[in-house]
């Protein structure tokens, strides 16, 4: 077969399916050949890394260019999506709250965590840190990846640029449209990156080391399956009166496999913005919405936070009535919002969350150092949860919208 061919045969190959080859090639390899797996991690690497250079321009340029030449006559749909996000948010954390008193787990608390990243100590300072990231220079936000920040300097500057000239508004339109195309060249990419964080995922990690923790396991990943494939469809078709798994399972499809293997909601959004184009969604929606829910849309880590955080007083046997756990959950899953975008971060609150229980932080640090153990499927799932829900609430947002018009 001639190149000229094979590049043919690639284009007319959906993104889709060329992931999944690329997701059993990769668990082929790792299997039968694991010596080759760290070899090829450079793949899964230079993929990423692309992704998350380019996520905070992308974000920077594509919310201000979608407020600079808003139009007040085209409504958007952010508020009935930050209704979603919230609804969402409390739809994971009352499966987490039942599932986890259904099904308590019993954890092994034998070595404390290492404390270097220290998590938040109270609600004021997750505040604190997440008024600190608004203000943050803005040049310092985008080389840093602080997308609250980026978002809070693009809304600013958007807002300044629509009293602009056509041609300056245009130009940031045009920029807009450059980064876009950049984004397709990089997401072209995704089914050789995919191939590479797979094999180096399932030749490194294996198995063994999650045995142990089997049991936690199930409850954390049984309570992100009911959320994405029960409470958000039922939200979903609650928004759009009619059939959502084909909405559901496309976006778990297209955002959710790739934001497992980047365990990132951050690198995921390019992913998002392409798939929320293809749907034919408004643009001046989902350029705000998406990194929106990249930042504040915790379903995932509402379930994390709640599970492990409720093993953790099952384990030192104190009783935690259905109200009380919920509120716990709920006030932790929105301070989660301030640790967004950092590795772990729904992890580093369970020590704030432990704390309203009255369980003193070394042992809270060992429930950490669980989460980090079994974060290879814990952290992968949350993220894919997550930004997979961020594009699913927007679409449903905007088709009711259309509905409607």
């Amino acid at each position: 077969m001639k190149l000229h061919d094979f590049f043919n045969v690639l284009n007319r190959t959906s993104l889709v399916v060329q992931i999944f080859i690329g997701l059993i090639a990769g668990i082929a390899v790792a299997l039968l050949w694991p010596s080759a797996a760290g070899k090829i991690e450079i793949l899964g690497q230079i993929f990423i890394t692309a992704l998350k250079s380019v996520a905070p321009v992308l974000v920077f340029i594509l919310v201000t260019a979608a407020i600079s030449n808003y139009n007040s006559n085209q409504p958007t749909h952010i508020k009935p999506i930050l209704i979603l996000y919230l609804i969402g948010t409390l739809g994971a954390s009352m499966v987490a709250v039942a599932a986890s008193m259904m099904f308590p787990s019993e954890l092994v608390l034998a070595q404390a965590a290492d404390a270097a990243n220290a998590p938040p100590s109270n609600v004021a300072e997750v505040m604190k840190s997440l008024v600190l990231s608004v203000v943050d220079n803005p040049v310092k936000a985008i080389a840093n990846a602080n997308f609250i920040g980026i978002l809070a300097w693009a809304i600013g500057l958007g807002i300044a640029l629509r009293h602009a000239s056509d041609t300056t508004r245009q130009v940031v339109n045009d920029l807009s449209d450059g980064v876009s195309w950049i984004i397709k060249c990089v997401i072209r990419f995704a089914p050789f990156g995919i191939f590479g964080l797979v094999a180096s995922t399932v030749a490194s990690a294996g198995l063994d080391a999650l045995l142990g923790y089997v049991h936690l396991l199930m409850v954390l990943i049984g309570s992100m399956l009911v959320v994405a494939f029960i409470v958000n469809p039922l939200i979903v078709w609650w928004k759009i009166r009619r059939n959502p798994y084909p909405l559901v399972f496309q976006c778990l499809r297209e955002s959710g496999v790739t934001a497992f293997f980047t365990r990132s909601s951050a690198a995921n959004i390019p992913v998002n913005m392409n798939l929320a184009e293809r749907l034919g969604l408004d643009h001046a929606t989902y350029s705000v919405s998406i990194p929106l829910g990249a930042t504040i849309n915790m379903a995932g880590a509402a379930c994390t936070i709640s599970v492990l955080t409720l093993a953790a007083a099952h384990t030192l046997n104190i009783p935690v009535d259905f109200g009380s756990a919920l509120l716990l959950c709920l006030v932790s899953a929105v301070c989660a919002c301030g640790a967004s975008g950092v590795a772990g971060g729904s992890l580093l609150l369970i020590p704030l969350a432990c704390s309203l229980f009255n369980i003193d932080t070394n042992t809270a640090m060992q429930v950490v150092a669980i989460g980090f153990i079994i974060g290879v499927i814990q952290d992968s799932a949350e993220t894919a949860l997550n930004s997979s829900t961020d594009v699913l609430f927007t679409a449903a947002a905007d088709i009711a919208a259309k509905q409607q018009a």
